[in-house]
């Protein structure tokens, strides 16, 4: 679909703005719940309380890493330009990110070096399936090919699946209105397709939704 798409151009500064949006957005929630768990520490409230709080702790500690691994392999520099990336690398990123969201992954590919603009956008893609699939299910990512030609599948299973809205919209040139940070994500990815040379496609196939990103 990106192959016939024409996005309208945003600012590089706005651009980075909502990105940045986008990112402290991601990672607000684990963050506030290690201040929330520092807090309970401090009031002193018993051996009870104590242990509640170091679990929350740990617990928001491991998210907040997570996804700041994420989104600096999504949305950051990851390297020189022209840099490549280890998919095994990308495997354990994604991985570690999952383990707070409600879909289960499987990965399955072979491991190799893959331009780091390809691995932004598996990244990319694995956060539009997880709108796919909002109540949980599975979360099936292929890699097809490896090295410069590595292109991906995402299958996407779970109760009452979708294509979600905003991606559909953005590869169909239906973007109205502002551009905000929950709308920045959809772009983003559009651009990296775009960058890579790949053909961007979400579809339902019966109760499951396919996204693709293939070689044009």
């Amino acid at each position: 679909m990106t192959d016939r798409l024409h996005i309208p151009e945003l600012d590089a500064l706005d651009l980075t703005a909502l990105v940045a949006s986008k990112v402290c957005h991601d990672i607000i929630s684990p963050v506030g719940a290690l201040v929330n768990g520092l807090e309970v520490l401090d009031e002193d409230q018993g051996e009870d309380m104590d242990a509640f709080a170091m679990e929350l702790i740990r617990k928001s500690a491991k998210s907040a890493s997570a996804k700041l691994k994420f989104c600096r392999l999504a949305f950051g520099a990851s390297g020189s330009a022209g840099a490549s990336i280890d998919t095994g690398n990308a495997e354990e990123v994604v991985g570690l990110y999952m383990e707070a969201e409600k879909p289960n992954l499987k990965w399955t590919g072979t491991r190799s070096l893959v331009p780091k603009n390809r691995i932004k956008l598996l990244l990319n893609l694995v956060l539009t399936a997880l709108g796919a699939v909002p109540r949980g299910g599975e979360i099936a990512v292929t890699l097809n090919g490896e090295g410069e030609g590595c292109t991906f599948t995402l299958h996407c299973a779970g109760p009452k699946a979708r294509v979600p809205e905003d991606f559909i919209a953005t590869l169909e040139g239906r973007m109205e209105g502002e551009m905000n940070a929950h709308g920045v994500q959809p772009y983003y990815t559009v651009l990296l397709a775009q960058s890579c040379n790949l053909i961007l496609d979400a579809k339902l196939d019966g109760e499951d939704v396919i996204i693709s990103a293939v070689e044009k």
